[in-house]
């Protein structure tokens, strides 16, 4: 019974759609797939390396701006590392990863079975990210524009961090959504 299933008048029936992740014959996203990834990736970007020039020709050199008083403010700082710090002074090895991880992002959405447009917006979001950060990386003698000072705990402060930094994190959280998603429906 399964294989007449299989097979109806010899042609094999349309994979289950339910679930794009689902590996099978390859397609290349759909045309709305490519409007979300490719203006969410240029518009982030654009709005990160903006949001940068901005803030870095507003404040003075030591400068800062409270917006929330104790919590929230704008600062100048540059980062020579990746998150948190880690591999800093490696400007050669974070622009190499940097490149590796955009060709990652630019192959995922390609050619693996994408079709959530979820997946297609955190992948931009990834695109985005990586490309602002790339860009500092690359013409700002290694050192990345961080401008978003949080505080956390009285006293404690989150590292600085920029646009391209939260489209980042935000990118991871919407790819385990789509992840959990995708999997539930199968």
């Amino acid at each position: 019974m399964a294989k007449s299933a299989k097979r109806q008048n010899g042609v094999r029936p349309a994979l289950d759609s339910a679930c794009p992740c689902r590996p099978g014959k390859m397609r290349l996203p759909d045309a709305k797939a490519h409007v979300v990834f490719w203006s969410v990736a240029i518009l982030g970007t654009s709005l990160d390396l903006w949001s940068k020039a901005a803030v870095f020709e507003w404040l003075k050199p030591d400068g800062e701006f409270v917006i929330i008083d104790g919590v929230l403010k704008l600062i100048r700082a540059r980062n020579a590392g990746a998150a948190f710090g880690i591999a800093q002074g490696q400007r050669h090895l974070l622009v190499a990863v940097s490149l590796i991880a955009l060709v990652v992002i630019l192959a995922a959405f390609l050619f693996m079975a994408q079709k959530h447009r979820l997946s297609s917006l955190s992948l931009g979001l990834f695109a985005g990210g990586v490309c602002g950060n790339l860009y500092d990386r690359m013409f700002n003698d290694g050192l990345v524009r961080d401008f978003i000072d949080i505080v956390y705990w009285p006293g404690r402060h989150w590292p600085a961090f920029n646009v391209a930094d939260s489209m980042l994190c935000i990118a991871v959280g919407l790819l385990i959504i789509s992840s959990l998603t995708c999997q539930k429906n199968e």
